[in-house]
């Protein structure tokens, strides 16, 4: 195949993939691989070049920061830090600041997507206790940790990828060979802060003031009557030491929890049927709930709530279940009562599916009816759906028994590893300090966080394996491919040649803008690490032909591939926070247009400013 063939086949795939990508049938990692197929068998590529990209060093830059953010989770220490500044707003005003500020600190050097992954289920209670409409909190949330992102090198995977691609590539301010003299250009620890700290508060400011006019007021799209009527039946012990002892229910966030009813508290021999919000909780309160899976699963995972359905003094042996650091070794299961189970006709005490199948129930769930009375006095019936606390494997040894219909083991810990969250953050503030100081690469930095991670036991292997986003690397890996394509071809001068003799009249200023605006177009049609590394060879490319110092349109193209709010799927968290907020695309379109047009306007006016060359 001619040069000229592979070019215009190069282009071609190009604008397939953006287009493919934009009507959202495949999934992005799909798509590129494909992309990276076609190049490879026409030659565009080598098989070297092709693969190059997933050894890269911001890809296991990016790996690593995942297993990071991982054990962030697991420990604990993330919803410590979110309970902690969220607090007990009373007011719109007031939620929205102590959400948006350090969501954006935070975000600033822990992944953006772990945080809002964390805050979501906290936010549905904040804005029942507040009376807030969810849209008005989920929106912000996501754009906080967006803008704070792009304040430090660690802040998105996309800061990483594009601070490798400038080592990798060895630019210069001039475009010359890099000398003592003439140093490659780099991205340290707060190299991005120059403009986009700037970008970040006047961000932020928009939020906060902009945010009561133009975000939708649409009621919570959880249905809690569906939770009281027709969920599981769950009821966790106040165990000694927890940190809910002396609180009232309202203090303690056991309120409005997202799809959860407090039903009733169970108290020696009293009951509570009306749990009022200022109830103080007691040691060994056994708290009756009525909700759904997911939330169910995430109440057990507060610190001190442990199931009630054993009592340590009936059996000789240790009680692991109540035993802090043994809980998080053990997994959720799901398992429905067959009609042959010896366990029908049995109250749950009665069964002794404690000591028969070495799991503790935790909640029961009758499709369609409430169940009266304690948890442990509840007499099974066929059909019944257990929620049990169980160690790995009980899938595999007791699903084709004659008790259990069906059996789903659920890669979800019992129980968080609270006691080592200071260990995670202690870890998290070493990662900060090697790559600030330069004491360490940031791949090795990296690397040494998430080992350390592992070995103090913040999270295990298995979680951390679960923890890391393969597709997110996948298209990452791939992009690198089809940006050497793009430069074997010349598709990547021609474009920046072309944009050059369009603009160049304009002044530097003009390219710019062109080179924010096309990179902000590529994010919202593709994804953010792709964008960046496919515009990376366009900037490099149009910087050296006009003889302009290359950083800020590296600093461009770094802010431009996160900065996109205006749809929902120009960054991930958009998407996450799409469907608990209820909001529509044209929601995105109206509050996040401005705040994109803001960003961009002030990286292009900040970044000559701050780096030169204009």
């Amino acid at each position: 195949m001619s040069e000229n063939a592979q070019t215009i086949l190069t282009g071609a795939m190009l604008i397939l993939m953006i287009g493919t990508m934009a009507l959202g049938r495949f999934s992005a990692d799909i798509v590129m691989m494909g992309v990276l197929l076609v190049l490879l068998l026409a030659g565009v590529l080598g098989p070297q070049e092709a693969i190059a990209g997933f050894a890269h060093p911001g890809v296991i830059t990016v790996a690593m920061l995942y297993i990071v953010a991982a054990a962030m989770k697991e420990t604990g220490a993330m919803a410590r830090l979110t309970s902690t500044l969220l607090g007990r707003p009373k007011t719109e005003r007031s939620a929205q600041v102590r959400l948006a500020l350090p969501v954006a600190a935070m975000s600033a050097f822990i992944n953006n997507t772990p945080i809002v992954a964390m805050f979501l289920p906290t936010l549905t209670g904040v804005a029942r206790r507040c009376r807030i409409a969810p849209s008005k909190l989920f929106m912000p949330l996501s754009f906080a940790s967006i803008l704070g992102g792009v304040c430090t090198l660690i802040g998105t995977s996309t800061n990483v990828i594009v601070a490798g691609l400038l080592q990798e590539n060895q630019v210069t301010a001039d475009g010359g060979p890099a000398t003592v003299d003439n140093p490659a250009l780099s991205f340290s620890m707060f190299t991005l802060a120059k403009v986009g700290l700037p970008i970040a508060i006047f961000g932020l400011a928009y939020i906060l003031f902009f945010g009561r006019r133009l975000l939708p007021d649409r009621a919570d799209p959880i249905d809690q009557a569906e939770a009281q009527g027709h969920g599981y039946h769950a009821a966790l012990k106040v165990s000694p030491g927890s940190p809910i002892i002396g609180k009232t229910v309202e203090a303690a966030n056991l309120r409005s929890l997202p799809g959860l009813f407090l039903a009733r508290i169970e108290r020696s021999d009293d009951s509570v049927i009306a749990v009022s919000p200022r109830e103080i909780i007691e040691t060994d309160d056994v708290l009756v709930f009525v909700g759904k899976l997911d939330s169910v699963v995430e109440l057990q995972q507060i610190k001190g709530l442990v199931p009630s359905t054993v009592d340590a003094h009936e059996h000789d042996e240790p009680d692991n279940s109540l035993n802090s650091n043994y809980r998080p070794n053990l997994r959720i299961v799901e398992a429905v009562v067959s009609n042959n189970s010896t366990l029908v006709g049995l109250t749950i005490r009665q069964s002794g599916i404690r000591t028969r199948y070495g799991a503790v129930v935790v909640a029961v769930r009758r499709q369609g009816q409430q169940i009266p009375g304690k948890l442990g006095e509840i007499r099974l019936r066929p059909g019944d759906t257990l929620l049990l606390e169980a160690e790995p494997g009980f899938a595999s040894r007791f699903g084709s028994s004659n008790d259990f219909y069906l059996v789903n083991e659920r890669f979800t810990p019992a129980s968080l590893r609270h006691e080592r969250a200071w260990v995670a953050l202690s870890i998290l503030a070493l990662l900060v300090t090697l790559i600030t100081f330069g004491i360490m690469p940031p791949m090795t930095a990296a690397m040494l966080a998430a080992g350390l991670m592992i070995l103090t036991r913040c999270c295990t292997g298995p979680q951390a394996r679960r923890g890391v986003d393969f597709s997110i690397l996948t298209v990452i890996g791939a992009s690198f491919g089809i940006g050497q394509a793009m430069q074997n071809t010349g598709l990547a001068y021609d474009i920046s040649h072309f944009i050059l003799e369009t603009f160049q009249s304009m002044g530097p200023w003009a390219l710019l803008a062109c080179v924010y605006l096309l990179t902000s177009v590529f994010t919202a049609t593709m994804t953010n690490n792709a964008a960046a590394v496919l515009m990376f060879p366009i900037a490099i490319g149009l910087a050296s032909e006009a003889g302009i110092n290359p950083m800020p349109f590296v600093v461009a193209i770094t802010v431009a591939a996160s900065c996109e709010f205006s749809t929902p799927i120009g960054y991930q968290t958009n998407l996450m926070v799409m469907g608990p907020g209820g909001y529509k695309w044209l929601d995105y379109t109206r509050f996040g247009g401005p705040l994109t047009l803001i960003c961009g306007v002030l990286c292009v006016v900040l970044a000559p400013l701050m780096f030169g060359g204009f």
